[in-house]
């Protein structure tokens, strides 16, 4: 088990690495649509100019500094930077409103800022005269680190060095807001220890994710937002365990393929909508072929291949047959390996967090020769508390407790987590801190159970339990997670409080509805009248059917309606991690609610 050092901070991993292994390649970065290589003599000279330039414009040991960016180089440039001085980060989505930038300055009492570009300036700009605290604004693509490398070019490297070496463990490193799917985000104070201990475990116990195979140097794409616990703490463990990684701002698959093609990471680090994409992807290419019954056959050997591999990990089966083994050889060179090879081709391991991931989709990547690592965590835990062991993985939960970690359930089904990772409390919020923390132990908010080997399974939030007006409680999330199964849906909101049955909304996948459409010689219809489409609500209808299987008859989906449009961060409907936000998607859609109940 990996114990936090006790001294020294997360910036050291740099400047130790640069003079351990000074011309070691550890970041890929994209200029000019080529990836050129970063070594570590580098980008530990980039991150010591840099924190000379924050020294020389004010800023201190201690200080708040915002970064409002999409996932790029520069952000884990400024980071590192920023943490060898001391100073503490505070991450902003970069879609986040006027009032919600406002907020999180404010609460934080933020002094700098760094923004992408001239927009974020802007949004920042029109609550400045409420942020008196708010000293100085850079803006990256004004040229802000060659400017600040530029005016601390005269300091003494000592000087930073001296601050470098006032951080300890027990340092504040950043104070990450929580998306918020209900009331006003909490800022969540993260030290460097919560850090150190998360990541120095995974990369121990993951090894054979985070250090490839023989010949292959580990690296990763990372392509998670940085303002999201999951992306941050992605890009501290590659630094401390010298993985090679690049950015990429975009979670479009049209973005994403190209740069998994030039880059060829050996693993990756998602949600399960990447996994999702990629398969679904797989999919329609094998349909517009002609080869669809092929690639279902391939899907299903895969799936039972792997299941049959679990089985054997937990002593439960003799491992997959003779004639499943020449079935799944077959189909890896016919299928498989083109499914990795959307992902770059090198790619073996991969985990998943964020939200649940189907065991079906699990099962299918691990027999085309990607397992993923399932696991749970939250901003509060600094990402994972649970995770499925590389050895004995059970698909379909997040795993059991990564070590270290104790994880409890509660007598109301409650999910309660202690380890070195958990958080020091909400900033300037002891009512919420004492309501979260209970001597050590974090109340997550989530309902799960543990099996007997000790593996999570996570049921679904709290404050998200539907209670009929029959007095039937549903949880809605395994209901909303199956209907998403259909390749034709993109989300699924199941609603019915109060109200005498379970209904839901749900929006379609663009890409998949236009391929449908295709398929079946229909010509493209505006979204008004795709909805009323009679055989894409049958589609839907069989997934809303499949979804019922899951649950008694009392807390099935007993009608549905298809929305137009999909729910949007940019409309305040989704958080920036893609999480529905319920009561704001009941308030703009109302109407729709209202009239599940009155046809």
């Amino acid at each position: 088990m990996a114990s936090a050092p006790r001294v020294g901070g997360l910036a050291d991993a740099v400047f130790d690495h640069a003079l351990e292994d000074p011309v070691r390649v550890v970041l890929g970065r994209k200029l000019d649509g080529v990836w050129q290589d970063v070594t570590s003599a580098e980008f530990r000279d980039e991150v010591l100019a840099l924190a000379k330039g924050l020294l020389a414009q004010g800023v201190r040991f201690g200080d708040r500094v915002a970064i409002m960016c999409r996932t790029r180089y520069e952000w884990t440039l400024f980071d590192f930077a920023l943490w060898t001085v001391g100073a503490q980060v505070v991450p902003v989505y970069p879609t986040s409103s006027a009032e919600q930038v406002f907020w999180m300055l404010h609460d934080a009492q933020v002094s700098a800022a760094m923004v992408e570009h001239e927009d974020h300036a802007m949004t920042i700009g029109s609550v400045v005269d409420r942020l008196p605290q708010l000293r100085r604004l850079w803006q990256l693509d004004g040229d802000a680190v060659r400017e600040l490398s530029e005016a601390g070019r005269d300091l003494d490297d000592e000087v930073v060095h001296r601050h470098r070496r006032a951080v300890t463990p027990d340092s504040v490193a950043t104070v990450i807001y929580t998306s918020g799917t209900t009331g006003r985000p909490k800022g969540c104070v993260l030290t460097h220890a919560n850090f150190m201990f998360e990541v120095d475990t995974l990369v121990e116990r993951w090894e054979p994710v985070f250090r490839g195979r023989r010949g292959d140097e580990p690296s990763t794409l990372l392509f998670l937002p940085l303002a999201h616990v999951f992306g941050r703490m992605v890009q501290v463990a590659a630094v401390r365990a010298r993985v090679k990684f690049g950015h990429q701002p975009s979670l479009n698959a049209a973005a994403l393929i190209p740069d998994f093609a030039a880059f060829r990471p050996t693993f990756i680090l998602a949600v399960p909508y990447i996994f999702e994409k990629v398969f679904n992807a797989a999919r329609r290419k094998a349909d517009r072929e002609g080869k669809a019954g092929a690639f279902d056959k391939a899907v299903e050997a895969a799936v039972r291949y792997a299941d049959a591999m679990e089985a054997k990990a937990f002593g439960t089966g003799p491992g997959p047959s003779t004639a499943l083994r020449m079935q799944h050889q077959v189909f890896d060179k016919l299928v498989y390996a083109k499914v990795r090879d959307a992902m770059g081709g090198r790619v073996r391991h991969a985990m998943s967090g964020g939200s649940a991931m189907d065991r079906r989709l699990g099962l299918f990547f691990a027999g085309a020769g990607v397992q993923v690592f399932e696991g749970y965590g939250l901003t509060e835990s600094t990402a994972a508390a649970t995770a499925n062991p590389p050895e004995r993985t059970r698909y379909g939960t997040v795993g059991q407790a990564i070590p270290g970690t104790t994880v409890h359930i509660a007598e109301d089904g409650e999910v309660w987590l202690r380890g070195g990772h958990v958080f020091q409390g909400y900033l300037n919020d002891p009512k919420a801190t004492d309501a979260t923390l209970h001597d050590g132990w974090l109340a997550t908010g989530d309902l799960g159970s543990l099996d007997d080997d000790g593996y999570l399974t996570i049921t679904g939030r709290k404050k998200e339990i539907l209670v009929t007006s029959g007095g039937k409680s549903v949880s809605p999330a395994q209901l909303e997670e199956r209907v998403r199964d259909h390749p034709l849906v993109a989300q699924c909101i199941v609603v019915g409080n109060d109200r005498p049955y379970i209904a839901a909304l749900v929006t379609l996948d663009a890409e998949a509805v236009e391929h449908w459409l295709s398929m079946r010689n229909k010509p493209p219809m505006p979204p008004g009248d795709l909805v009323r489409d009679p055989d894409l609500e049958t589609e839907v209808r069989r997934a809303v059917v499949a979804a019922n299987t899951l649950v008694s008859q009392a807390e099935s989906i007993r009608t549905f309606r298809i929305l137009a449009h999909q729910f949007t961060e940019e409309h305040g409907l989704l958080t920036p991690s893609l999480k529905l936000k319920r009561k704001a998607i009941e308030q703009v859609y109302a109407d729709e609610v209202e009239a599940l109940y009155h046809t």
